[in-house]
């Protein structure tokens, strides 16, 4: 699953896919294994090989630091699952059809659906789909809290820098996250 993360293998055919319960998700009974959060991670980077960030830099680099992020802030491993799945969807990296198919827990599933964002779609209409998803306001809080990193937008052009900070202050806002990442 690692080469391709669509077409390809089924994901609950993964190499190693653990059958089971998975945290998070008290109704899984076993019949379908989850995939782990190594192949979450594995199938999240094959998704965006090759996609860099607005400043340059490997793509898959924010992908970990927003799961990283949301094991830090306390997440279950279904919200770490979707820090790395949290713009597969939104960037047409890995599809709908894949998400809906995919072995994994329905709370990452939605948690990965909220935070996509939609043609035209205002920030206000955004912020209530998150602030309306059980777990996706700490994983939202992880990707704001990661694109508004000083550092990170410092190597942009001023202009650039100036427009995403205000972006993400208006989200962290409408979010009701009043203090600094």
């Amino acid at each position: 699953m690692t080469e391709t993360p669509h077409p390809g293998p089924r994901p609950d055919t993964a190499p190693g896919a653990r059958p089971g319960r998975h945290p998070g998700s008290p109704s899984h009974t076993g019949s379908r294994p989850y995939l782990t959060l190594a192949e979450v991670e594995a199938v999240a980077v094959a998704a965006h090989a090759g996609q860099t960030d607005k400043a340059g830099r490997p793509y898959a680099e924010h992908l970990r630091a927003v799961a990283e992020g949301v094991r830090a802030r306390g997440g279950s491993e279904a919200q770490i699952a979707a820090g790395w799945l949290h713009d597969a969807v939104e960037d047409d990296a890995l599809s709908e059809r894949w998400l809906t198919d995919a072995a994994l827990p329905d709370e990452t599933k939605e948690i990965v659906r909220a935070l996509t964002k939609r043609a035209g779609e205002p920030p206000e209409e955004y912020a209530r789909r998150v602030l309306a998803t059980p777990g996706a306001l700490l994983v939202k809080e992880s990707d704001l809290a990661h694109n508004a990193d000083p550092a990170r937008l410092a190597v942009l052009d001023p202009a650039t820098e100036e427009r995403l900070t205000a972006k993400y202050a208006r989200m962290r806002a409408l979010l009701g996250l009043t203090a600094t990442p």
